[in-house]
């Protein structure tokens, strides 16, 4: 039977480009992948003639003679280098070597390999996290702080290499310096991680004595990190760079300063709007007048107390609360009134609140209210 043109079998045009030609190929071999054809017996031919037409079409060469002669360029010797199409060497081992090579193809990439050597050099340092507690007066004004954070930093004796004196590293002779060694295991390549050079691709014959090879040592470092005004608890800083230094002369990480706000003794945040509980005395609920309060500023701002005032009762100071993080004004405070019941009274005032108590019988609506419904409630539960 004659063979198949090899651009219908791949589904493309004649001439096709190469990535038209390798989008071809992967959407074949996916449908004819072994899991998706179990009861298909054909699978496997219809397989190699898709791995067959790829071969010479992904190559420039063979490519322009099988375009000029068709499948005589690879018969009786034509087309010169390598095995010919369905001869030996080329397309005639079993199902699963040919599988190998696409899916080295399709996932080599995700794998993290790099055909044609070239693996992973140097590999970057770890991102770090530094825990920082801040008052809320720092919150407000913003600051400027030190902080020691323990970090590896790269090795001054070897400037990084790992190697003593600073000699480059020679390429892993177990993995030729991809990083990885592949297994075969059924219709499937596995791929893991060098268990010489431990996925770096390269060794040390003499390491550094400062850091045994690593490239980095621990070591305390101090940083000055700028807190911005208006900060609140989950505030995320991240300062690139400043994190554990590289294996090996790598980049180096990030460090991350998470932010938590200290409550305050006097003011509490929601927010941009801060919230501040005042006491006052019966006298001042009832016939009202101004008091002082303090802001965050560590300054004062006096309310105006209206007569008759209950617990609970809030007054606004536009603009007295926290900065707004990322700029639009501030957020403005809250006072709310808390009235003090008095205690410790003296024989007299227990006398005078008596006789106010007495003559008060108007000036409680609330409670009057209150025992009116009770009363109905009650005569309903009667009926």
């Amino acid at each position: 039977m004659s063979k198949r043109d090899y651009y219908d079998v791949l589904g493309v045009a004649k001439g096709a480009s190469a990535d038209e030609i390798k989008k071809g190929f992967r959407t074949k071999a996916k449908a004819l992948h072994p899991d998706r054809n179990k009861d298909n017996p054909d699978a496997e031919s219809q397989f190699k003639e898709a791995n067959e037409a790829y071969e010479v079409l992904k190559d420039a060469e063979k490519k322009a003679a099988y375009d000029r002669f068709g499948h005589a360029a690879f018969e009786n010797g034509m087309g010169g280098g390598g095995g010919r199409p369905g001869g030996p060497g080329f397309g005639s081992g079993d199902f699963s070597s040919a599988f190998s090579d696409v899916f080295d193809d399709l996932f080599g990439d995700f794998m993290g390999g790099q055909r044609g050597g070239g693996g992973r050099r140097a590999a970057r340092g770890s991102d770090l996290r530094y825990n920082l507690r801040v008052s809320l007066d720092d919150a407000f004004a913003g600051m400027q702080k030190t902080i020691n954070v323990p970090t590896a930093v790269s090795c001054s004796s070897c400037d990084g290499s790992g190697a003593e004196g600073g000699v480059e590293p020679t390429t892993c002779p177990t993995c030729s310096g991809m990083g990885k060694v592949r297994a075969q295991q059924g219709f499937f390549t596995v791929e893991r991680t060098c268990p010489t050079c431990s996925g770096l691709g390269q060794i040390i014959k003499n390491p550094c004595n400062s850091c045994q090879g690593a490239g980095r040592v621990e070591k305390d470092r101090a940083l000055s990190v700028n807190i911005p005004a208006g900060v609140e608890t989950g505030t995320r800083i991240r300062l690139a760079g400043e994190g554990e230094a590289g294996m090996r002369g790598g980049p180096p990480g990030d460090l991350y300063i998470f932010v938590e706000v200290a409550q305050h003794e006097l003011f509490e945040r929601d927010g941009v709007n801060l919230y501040c509980r005042v006491p006052v005395s019966m006298a001042n609920a009832a016939l009202g007048g101004a008091i002082e309060v303090p802001t965050i500023d560590g300054g004062r701002g006096r309310v105006q107390i209206p007569a008759g005032s209950q617990s609970g009762r809030q007054m606004r100071l536009r603009g007295k609360g926290m900065p707004a993080l990322r700029g639009g004004g501030a957020g403005d405070m809250f006072i709310e009134l808390a009235v003090e019941t008095p205690v410790n009274l003296t024989s007299r005032q227990k006398e005078i609140l008596r006789e106010f108590d007495e003559l008060a019988d108007n000036n409680n609506p609330e409670s009057k209210s209150f025992f009116s419904s009770v009363k109905s409630f009650w005569d309903g539960m009667k009926g």
